[in-house]
């Protein structure tokens, strides 16, 4: 099977569209437009999940009719992160002052970033949930404020990104780096060998 298939992405995240295209693939974005409120007393394993497989079916369900032809035998991938202290969910900030709370929260502790990843192809769903410990230095007050004032925090759940200058926060991850920032390559690539997909050349598990 020839590689470099078209893959649906159900996500706007230019991050797990730069992770897909370095891996080879023709990444076409199709966002899902769902209510993403946790339920009550829902776990954050739980959540992560159900967000990454709503995503999955609402874009099956809605992709434009001009891409349906195109991209009728193209899998969707659809992924969702969140981050948990204390089995609490932090999502979104919506304001800096919410912002700064999370992060104060996140100072000086161990949280866990999990990232769900969802895979649909030709009758075929698989899905994982990936957990990352991630272990914040001590931030003072200072630190905070600059932090938030760089606007990097609001888009991202738990008011951070690894991947950007919240970095240099990080005193340990144990897991994925990749998972951390929205999509664990490992992982993915397996659900889309198992969906049938063409994986990367240069990835054999046998």
């Amino acid at each position: 099977m020839m590689y470099k298939p078209t893959l649906i992405l159900a996500s706007a995240s230019p991050r797990r569209r730069e992770i897909l295209s370095n891996l080879g693939y023709g990444v076409e974005i199709c966002v899902a437009d769902i209510d993403e409120t946790p339920h009550q007393h829902e776990k954050a394993v739980d959540y992560v999940l159900r967000m990454a497989m709503e995503k999955n079916a609402a874009v099956c369900q809605k992709l434009p009719a001009n891409l349906q032809n195109l991209l009728s035998g193209s899998p969707v991938i659809s992924a969702d992160t969140t981050v948990a202290l204390h089995n609490t969910i932090l999502g979104k900030p919506e304001t800096q002052a919410e912002a700064q709370t999370m992060l104060r929260d996140l100072s000086g502790s161990i949280h866990q970033v999990l990232t769900a990843v969802c895979v649909s192809f030709q009758g075929k769903i698989r899905y994982v949930v990936q957990q990352n410990d991630v272990q914040f230095k001590t931030l003072s007050d200072t630190e905070i404020a600059a932090y938030i004032a760089t606007g990097e925090s609001m888009d991202k759940a738990g008011a951070y990104g690894i991947q950007g200058i919240a970095g240099v926060f990080v005193q340990h991850l144990s897991g994925s780096f990749t998972g951390v920032m929205g999509l664990p390559v490992f992982e993915t690539v397996q659900l889309l060998r198992e969906c049938g997909v063409s994986v990367p050349p240069f990835y054999n598990d046998e």
